[in-house]
């Protein structure tokens, strides 16, 4: 009879030096228990308890690297650590904005109302009656969501063709002429100016052509598109710079024009870029208050038209339910109606997000044979 010998299983010269791959979970498990014994010494606070368990899991998992694979996975680690670490603190602000919007403004956006309704008639006995009665909140944000929507769009009809023209000019024309030089110089002074300016420049703008104390919804439009088009212009530039000039020679070399080049071939190929520029743009000013304020005014009823009239908007409504409540000696009515409002202000912006991918999906240039 011969023998069977079982060959033993040697570790790989690949593998050998290195830290088990349930390392970082045994570090993680004991840097939260000690996180939570030092905190419980000092005074426990969650916020407290993830600093210092992140920085007791960042010890003692460089540490048992250097000690097991060397300095220079230690290293590794650190730098790895260090990447997420920041990436955490960067994600806690975001965190915890949509966390306190939706817990503060979902009661307001349950209410019966509150998306169909005006402000128009409703006083402060109408709080006084919900709070001390526990009456139904009356009132709601739909003047001020149709100004928010009506203001950006002209806003975005004005802005999008003027920032898309003129980026085609300093790619595709300028060369870098001096007019290209001045332009580029301006846009990046415009990306810079202070959202109050222009509100100003909107007023003043009117009240020279039109008349003192001109306030209209158009008017805070005009002041939005100074806010939009640096945005625009500097977004489509960048993408129209990353079209092939491969893709420009062809068509060159086939007999199109230039002007035909740029609208079929090249705009094709940067829409999705463009489209999510233009997002940006709207984002940027969809959630401006002190030019609307200064522009447009505020107010309580609803107004289709943009040329006439005060015009509401979400942000100057919850500037307003914030700082002037309906009825001050009860203000929790006027601060769900704010939170509510600045809850249904992000929806919109993730709602333009998704429609800019959607945009971005259909004009794409097709991929295939």
């Amino acid at each position: 009879m011969t023998a069977t010998l079982t060959p033993v299983k040697k570790r790989s010269a690949l593998t050998k030096g290195q830290l088990p791959k349930w390392a970082p979970y045994v570090v993680l498990g004991l840097a939260l228990v000690l996180g939570a014994a030092i905190m419980a010494l000092i005074g426990f606070n969650a916020f407290g308890w993830g600093i210092v368990s992140a920085i007791l899991f960042a010890a003692g998992l460089v540490g048992w690297s250097a000690a097991v694979e060397g300095s220079r996975k230690a290293k590794d680690k650190l730098a790895t650590c260090l990447v997420v670490g920041s990436f955490l603190v960067a994600l806690l602000p975001l965190i915890s904005v949509i966390w306190t919007v939706l817990v503060n403004g979902l009661p307001g956006l349950m209410d019966p109302g509150f998306l169909t309704t005006s402000m128009n008639g409703v006083t402060g006995a109408f709080d006084n009656k919900s709070v001390e009665e526990g009456a139904p909140v009356v009132g709601g944000i739909f003047h001020a969501l149709i100004g928010t929507l009506l203001i950006t769009a002209v806003a975005t009809v004005i802005s999008v063709p003027v920032g898309l023209l003129t980026a085609i000019y300093l790619v595709e024309y300028g060369n870098d002429r001096p007019l290209a030089r001045a332009i580029t110089f301006f846009v990046d002074v415009m990306t810079g100016i202070p959202s109050i300016v222009a509100g100003l420049f909107a007023a003043a703008f009117f009240f020279a052509i039109v008349g003192p104390g001109t306030k209209t919804g158009a008017v805070s439009a005009v002041a939005l598109s100074v806010l939009m088009i640096p945005v625009v212009v500097r977004s489509s530039e960048e993408m129209l710079k990353i079209v092939p000039n491969e893709l420009r020679e062809a068509a060159y070399a086939l007999g199109v024009r230039k002007w035909r080049t740029i609208l079929k071939v090249v705009i094709p190929t940067a829409i999705s870029g463009i489209a999510s520029g233009v997002t940006l743009a709207i984002a940027r000013v969809i959630g401006e208050t002190a030019p609307i304020l200064v522009t447009a005014g505020f107010a309580t009823s609803i107004n289709y038209n943009v040329f006439s009239g005060w015009m509401a908007s979400l942000p100057t409504f919850i500037y307003t339910q914030i700082l002037n409540p309906t009825s001050p000696s009860n203000p929790d009515p006027s601060s769900m109606r704010a939170w509510g409002a600045a809850l249904v202000l992000i929806i919109l912006v993730m709602l333009l997000n998704l429609i800019a991918r959607l945009i971005a999906r259909m004009f794409a240039p097709k991929t295939g044979r």
